[in-house]
């Protein structure tokens, strides 16, 4: 199996805007390049080790979604293909396509949007500490991984450096205003509950998912990324029972991993066994796959591994 893993991206001739976790933003005017990488983080930590076409992965799986949810909003979306793209050697072109789209400038907001249709992650944390989601008084009966009556809406506080700080609506009205809020919870939930019909439909939960918004032109607007394995937590429908964790299609096997030899969360990150790496990658595919019903542009039927073949044969 053929396997290509970019941890940085390179020389482009183009101006940086920005260098984040996973992707890299250039210059282009009034529109960026954003590249996504090959990294992988967890607990706000860079690992060490990348995972094979994660940003190819990541790439069209946000753009599948930004043309999917055109209807309910404008997003910052404007193409993937690079040809038009001056000024960058042929072959980091050919290199950058397909983990790569050129976006529309704007003006970040600094408030990342959370909806949770399950009781999962930071949400179960602060249930099982406090009794409450958001500081709102919920049911004590709930248990990990349960399903809401309806899907909330938890805001937190953007902090590129470390983790985000999770916040509650009153607090973000005061940071925002009201105006702006209640724009960003209703655009936030209509594409939750958009995206979580069509994956429920092809096999996939989305326990819950982070948006991010700007202003273009005074416009507000959809930005960064959205529905992937990395803004998401996907499940599997037909294996889901509540009272536990699940089985996922996204960074949450890492997580556990890191949790099971005892990380402290600190650098240096550990070195990523293959087993880890593979199975990651593994549960991206199989995410990008069951969502958008073929694989990324880019990859072939001999780059799936080879657990992910067999039981698509099964199931075939």
């Amino acid at each position: 199996m053929t396997q290509v893993t970019m941890l940085d991206v390179p020389e482009t001739g183009l101006k940086p805007f920005g260098r984040g976790k996973v992707r890299e933003t250039f210059d282009l005017g009034d529109q960026l390049l954003i590249v996504s990488s090959d990294r992988i983080s967890a607990f706000d930590v860079i690992m060490r080790s990348g995972i094979p076409d994660k940003g190819k992965i990541l790439n069209q799986m946000a753009a599948f979604w930004f043309t999917e949810t055109g209807h309910l909003g404008p997003s910052h979306f404007l193409a993937t293909d690079l040809e038009s793209l001056s000024g960058v050697p042929v072959d980091v072109r050919r290199d950058l396509q397909g983990r790569s789209m050129i976006v529309k400038k704007a003006i970040r907001i600094d408030i990342e949007c959370v909806v949770r249709g399950y009781v999962s992650g930071s949400a179960w944390r602060e249930f099982q500490e406090s009794g409450t989601i958001a500081g709102n008084r919920v049911s004590p009966e709930l248990v990990e991984s349960d399903k809401l009556p309806e899907p909330v809406f938890t805001p937190a506080m953007k902090n590129d450096a470390g983790h985000d700080q999770n916040i509650s609506v009153r607090e973000m009205t005061a940071l925002v205003g009201t105006e702006l809020t209640a724009m960003l919870e209703a655009r936030s939930m209509a594409l939750y509950e958009y995206a979580q019909r069509h994956a429920m439909e092809r096999g996939i939960i989305i326990a819950d998912s982070k948006f991010e918004f700007g202003f273009v032109d005074g416009q507000l607007t959809l930005i960064d990324e959205i529905f992937t394995p990395d803004s998401s937590r996907f499940w599997d429908r037909d294996s889901y029972l509540p009272g536990s964790g699940q089985d996922s299609f996204d960074k949450q096997f890492l997580r556990d991993w890191l949790t099971e030899i005892g990380w402290d969360h600190d650098v240096p990150a550990p070195e990523l066994p293959q087993a880890v790496i593979e199975g990651t990658r593994s549960r991206y595919l199989e995410a990008f796959t069951r969502i958008i019903g073929a694989l990324p542009t880019g990859l072939s039927e001999d780059m799936i591994p080879e657990v992910m073949r067999a039981e698509r044969a099964v199931k075939t």
